[in-house]
């Protein structure tokens, strides 16, 4: 079943999407390249959280260093919040951050994307969960997402 309001168990999350390289100003085309911030509200301390934010089908995470990448796309990445970072997973299909702690509190992490397919796409939700406290997530609803040619 999907998912249609956001459910919180220990995590509140918040995800915006920001222009950085817009052809058409309001309209993702193939090409752009947008800004994703994710907010966390975490209820208590936790160690080893991963967060798991899924990007449309045939997009590319930048940041990776391979070719193709612009570092000054991506040199306003912030993270903020006191959790201690221990991998960062850039796949083809999800922006993953492995935390090893994480305090009670807000923290937030940010990412770079290309749209390189076009189409409408429906993401699964994000998600944030406590890796050995699985009762300890939350979840959040992307609304479906539109790149035009």
């Amino acid at each position: 079943m999907p998912l249609r309001a956001p459910f919180a168990s220990g995590y509140r999350i918040e995800r915006s999407v920001a222009p950085v390289k817009q052809r058409t100003p309001g309209m993702w085309s193939r090409g752009d390249v947008a800004r994703v911030r994710v907010e966390v509200e975490a209820e208590a301390d936790a160690s080893w959280v991963v967060a798991s934010d899924p990007i449309p089908a045939g997009a590319t995470i930048l940041g990776s260093g391979l070719g193709g990448d612009s570092q000054l796309l991506v040199a306003g990445e912030r993270d903020t919040g006191g959790a201690f970072e221990a991998y960062t997973e850039r796949s083809d299909e999800v922006f993953r951050r492995y935390y090893e702690w994480v305090p009670k509190g807000r923290f937030a992490f940010e990412y770079h994307v290309r749209f390189s397919q076009t189409g409408s796409f429906q993401l699964p939700p994000t998600r944030v969960e406590a890796m050995y406290s699985p009762e300890r997530l939350g979840e959040r609803p992307n609304e479906a997402f539109e790149v035009r040619p």
